[in-house]
Formats: C-alpha cells, sequence, structure tokens
C-alpha cells in the first residue's frame, strides 16, 4: 500500500486518517496537525522521510505563485528541509489545476441559481487558478487580500489594484512570521464575525477555508461557498449560517474534503514517480479519475 502524509502548522483536532483507491493502486492518506509548532512538523519531515510515498505541507505554503511571478514563504518553506528522500508538495499544482475547473463546474451545476454574479475571494494571490476561473467566468470580484491576511478593512476591485499589492508587498510579508498573516494551530478554531457588508454582497464566498470561517457573519442565508479541507464541523457552521451551496475543491473522502496538498501528495505516489507532477500530468490524472470538485446543498 502507498502513504501519503500531510504535515500540517494546523490544529490537531482537524486530524484524519482514511484508505482510498486511486488508479488502481490503495493509498493511505494522513494529515497531521501540529497546533501551529512549527518545529514539530520540520521534526515529522525528518523523521517520516524515506519511509513513505509522498508529503504534503498543510496549514502553510512552501510559496505563492501569482499571475507568473513565484514568491517563497521564507519563514515556513524551511519546516520540509528534512524531505530528502521523499518528495513534499503545498498542493499547489493542484490548485493550478483542478481549482482551475471551479467556476465553470459550477456554471454547470448552479449557474442558473447564482445571481448575480460576484464573489469575494478570501486571498485570491494564494489560489491563482480558482481566481482566474471566476475572472475568466465573468464574475464581479472582491479580493480579499488586506481584509483576510492583514485585517485591513480595504477590498480591492481590480486585477490591477491586486498585482500592484502583491508586487509592493510580499517580498515584504513573505518574511514575517507566518503566525502573523494566518491562522495556525488552535487560532483555527477561533470565530470573529467581521468583513459583513462583503460577505453580504457577494453571491460566492471563495478561498480557504480557515479565512472563510474565522470571519463569517452568525447568518448569510442562501449564499455559496467553494473551499476546501472542510470537515464535518465545518459543515454545521455553514448549515447553521444558512449557506445554500458548499463546493470544495476536491471531492468528499469519508465525510470530509481533504486538502489539495493532501491529494497532490496522494497522486505523486499512485504514480510511483518519486517526484512533484506537472500541471499536464495532473490533469491526465485528473481527467483519467474523473476526479472533479463536489457540491453539496445545505439548506
Amino acid at each position: 500500500m502507498k502513504r501519503a502524509v500531510s504535515v500540517s502548522i494546523g490544529s490537531s483536532k482537524r486530524d484524519k486518517a482514511v484508505t482510498v483507491e486511486l488508479m488502481g493502486e490503495e493509498v493511505s492518506i494522513e494529515r497531521i496537525g501540529t497546533d501551529g509548532d512549527l518545529d514539530k512538523a520540520a521534526q515529522l519531515f525528518n523523521e517520516l522521510d524515506g519511509t513513505i510515498d509522498a508529503f504534503g505541507l498543510g496549514g502553510g505554503d512552501f510559496g505563492t505563485e501569482f499571475a507568473g511571478k513565484y514568491f517563497k514563504y521564507h519563514n515556513v518553506a524551511w519546516i520540509a528541509d528534512g524531505a530528502k528522500k521523499t518528495p513534499a508538495v503545498d498542493g499547489s499544482g493542484l490548485r493550478n489545476t483542478l481549482e482551475a475547473r471551479l467556476a465553470g463546474f459550477i456554471e454547470e451545476e448552479i449557474g442558473d441559481y447564482i445571481n448575480p454574479k460576484t464573489v469575494l475571494l478570501t486571498a485570491a494571490s494564494d489560489r491563482w487558478g480558482m481566481t482566474k476561473s471566476f475572472i475568466d467566468a465573468d464574475y464581479e470580484c472582491v479580493f480579499g487580500e488586506l481584509m483576510f491576511g492583514l485585517g485591513i478593512p480595504i477590498p480591492l476591485r481590480s486585477i490591477n489594484s491586486l498585482k500592484i499589492l502583491v508586487s509592493a508587498l510580499f517580498p515584504i510579508v513573505f518574511r514575517l512570521p507566518f503566525s502573523w498573516i494566518y491562522p495556525t494551530g488552535d487560532k483555527q478554531t477561533v470565530r470573529e464575525p467581521k468583513f459583513e457588508k462583503h460577505y453580504q454582497w457577494a453571491s460566492v464566498i471563495a478561498g480557504d477555508n480557515n479565512y472563510i470561517i474565522r470571519h463569517l457573519p452568525e447568518k448569510l442565508e442562501g449564499k455559496v461557498i467553494v473551499t476546501n479541507t472542510t470537515t464535518e464541523s465545518d459543515i454545521k457552521i455553514y448549515r447553521d449560517a444558512g449557506i445554500k451551496y458548499l463546493v470544495t475543491g476536491t471531492p468528499a473522502i469519508d465525510g470530509r474534503s481533504f486538502g489539495t496538498n493532501m491529494m497532490e501528495a496522494a497522486f505523486i505516489a499512485v504514480s510511483g514517480k518519486n517526484r512533484k507532477l506537472t500541471d499536464d500530468e495532473l490533469n491526465k490524472m485528473l481527467d483519467e479519475l474523473d476526479f472533479k470538485p463536489q457540491i453539496r446543498e445545505l439548506n
């Protein structure tokens, strides 16, 4: 049996392990959270290196590729330095391939329901595949980089303003402690409603699940959430808030959707290539597996 492990700097309360079949191979996929402890995460990469088929890095990224530019998370990427024999990915491959299909999938499934075509993207630059899919589908976008990443209540409404922000701030921001810009450990379980007018403005709220839930209003009747890495408790929060549809980039497995890093690691494990897969290779596997986003009606 193949084995893929997601080492996450997120909360251990979200841990899960299941066995799935992909491409005729059984693969064990397992998430291990370290509650924000980066040293513990680094230790796991060292200890498991060479004993498993692929690593995923969860709760953080090695960096972000945005509109043709790559920005490295200097205070996070080092965690996986111990992965010398086992390939390690952060899910960016699936975010650039599978998530690039999201808006098209939504249009096919519930396009008539979404009116107006407006979307709040919590961190558009971090999920460029998802973002570009909504832009290409002619959605009016609000980009939440300043709000969700830095706590500054200023929405960005044009792709040019987003590109200017990314070029100016990311070389600085990505050298800050990761916990300053993204909830890690138990902070992922803290909910503090904010930015309600922007949530209410949008027909669709899309992006990182921790960002969305962290500031989710108490009531958000009839909205569509597009995200990933949802647990049953997350789904209850969305249902209680009045969310109509929940769309996840990866299909649910044993009651939850796993992160793109976990699923990309699983794809590497069953491929037998012992390296990061190219976008073309990932797209081919997605097609062969008929691996699609999943939509769930909650209310």
